[in-house]
């Protein structure tokens, strides 16, 4: 695998809360580095990072999460009181719609798919039209933190409920490289800036967590991608936004060393192929 002159990407996403600002760093490295996204498919925040770069935002949402403090944090959380989530989440959209505009799926200059679980089915949900802001909304309605999305008939909930690292998706694309970032990866002891608090939402993020790597590592073993990013799960808590600067830096980092070892992997391979033809000759 030449991965020097393979440059159009499929670039998968996962869930994973505020870990998922990595993100943001592993497209700036690919982008720096003169790698094509034509691509995307993401899961919950994800999708959010995933939709920000391809509607042409994603300096946007970086300057304002390089710039999220604790306090601007709990100005977005809007409580809710008897309904099936903490948060109503319309701040957020509020201020996505004011971001991005009402920008539909299928004029995004790349193919883009919004990943979200069915609330009744349990199925896997698949949003590739309609409006962008919407389709992120539902991809991001983690259960417990916030209501489910309600899109027409159905309410849809967190895509990384059923697919973390959404590789599927991408399968039929015509491009080079298929690359995953999952921000699941193995736990790093230098990287330890999970909270330490375990109140009940706490628990059920802990818990959530748990299934969401499970998920990941099955996924990613019936269908791996040709390089993937892993960041560690421990790199911050789900809602340690503020945490911003490292993530991206992390989300670079990491991706530096995808890219490396996928080429020392395919130099070992192609060595490895042409030394029966030298013993041969």
């Amino acid at each position: 695998m030449n991965l020097s002159r393979r440059r159009t990407i499929s670039l998968v996403l996962g869930s994973g809360g505020a870990r998922g600002i990595a993100h943001i760093g592993a497209i700036r490295w690919l982008t720096d580095n003169g790698y094509l996204v034509r691509s995307i498919a993401g899961s919950s925040i994800g999708a959010l990072v995933g939709g920000c770069y391809a509607a042409g935002k994603l300096d946007a949402l970086a300057e304002w999460m390089l710039s999220c403090e604790k306090l601007n944090l709990l100005r977005l959380l809007d409580p809710t009181f008897g309904r099936a989530g903490l948060f109503k989440g319309e701040r957020i959209v509020r201020l996505l719609r004011r971001g991005m505009g009402d920008v539909a799926i299928e004029d995004l200059p790349l193919a883009f798919t919004a990943v979200a679980t069915d609330c009744a089915s349990g199925e896997e949900v698949w949003l590739r039209r309609g409006n962008l802001v919407d389709a992120i909304r539902a991809s991001m309605a983690t259960p417990l933190i916030f209501t489910p999305f309600e899109g027409g008939e159905r309410k849809l909930l967190d895509g990384g409920l059923v697919n973390p690292v959404p590789i599927a998706p991408t399968l039929d694309d015509k491009t080079d490289l298929t690359v995953a970032v999952d921000v699941f990866g193995p736990p790093d002891p230098a990287l330890c800036g999970a909270s330490a608090a375990r109140g009940i939402v706490n628990v059920a993020i802990a818990a959530m967590d748990a299934m969401q790597t499970a998920i990941a590592r099955l996924r990613l073993a019936t269908c791996p991608p040709d390089v993937l990013v892993e960041v560690p799960r421990t790199a911050c808590g789900y809602h340690e936004l503020w945490r911003a600067e490292k993530l991206i830096a992390l989300g670079r980092e990491r991706t530096a060393q995808a890219f490396a070892a996928a080429r020392e992997r395919a130099r070992e391979k192609s060595a490895e192929q042409l030394a029966p033809q030298v013993v041969a000759a």
